[in-house]
Order: C-alpha cells, then sequence, then structure tokens
C-alpha cells in the first residue's frame, strides 16, 4: 500500500495468468525499475514456481506499472481449480516487501 495503488491478477486466457503492479508515483516505479527490484529471481519463489514459467516480465513506462505473465499451473474450469478468473492469486505480492 505504500508503494502501488494497484496489485492484482487476472487471467490472460485459460493457460496464464497476469499480474500488474501499478506503483503511485515514478519517482518509486522508476527506482524500482532501474533497481530491477522485480525480476524473474525475485517473482518465481513468491508463487513456487520455475523462472522458465514466467513468460514475461515487463516495465511498462506510461503506466507506471510492472506487468508479470505465467504459466496457469492449473488450467481456468479444471477440475481442481478453484479460482476461474484468476482474480485471487495476487496475494502474495501483498505480502512482498516493497521497501524501496
Amino acid at each position: 500500500m505504500d508503494v502501488a495503488t494497484v496489485i492484482r491478477s487476472k487471467n490472460s486466457g485459460p493457460y496464464e495468468l497476469t499480474f500488474d503492479i501499478i506503483f503511485k508515483d515514478f519517482e518509486t516505479y522508476n527506482r524500482a525499475k532501474e533497481a530491477q527490484f522485480i525480476s524473474k529471481s525475485t517473482f518465481a519463489p513468491l508463487y513456487n514456481i520455475p523462472e522458465k514459467n514466467i513468460i514475461s516480465l515487463v516495465y511498462f513506462d506510461p503506466a507506471k506499472a510492472v506487468k508479470i505473465t505465467i504459466v496457469r499451473p492449473i488450467p481456468s474450469g479444471a477440475l481442481g481449480e478453484t479460482d476461474v478468473y484468476g482474480a485471487q492469486q495476487h496475494a502474495p505480492l501483498m505480502q512482498y516487501d516493497f521497501n524501496l
């Protein structure tokens, strides 16, 4: 809550999840980007996934945001899947130490 106005997850098709972190201001975003604060090596352990399952990790300057897309562990709507829309998968990011 100190550095981001939005932290969310959502489907990016039935086999992918996308996470967005939208920073409060450009100063904080630029510090995070310069330090590569969010990277494959910091994101993968949060979700207990191998880095190869991170499809993309993009710093998007116009929106002062980071967008991460991963292979969905269980396809949307498959047996055993508990979040069809992928909208409840951002909780580990809420616990991430964004101490910039």
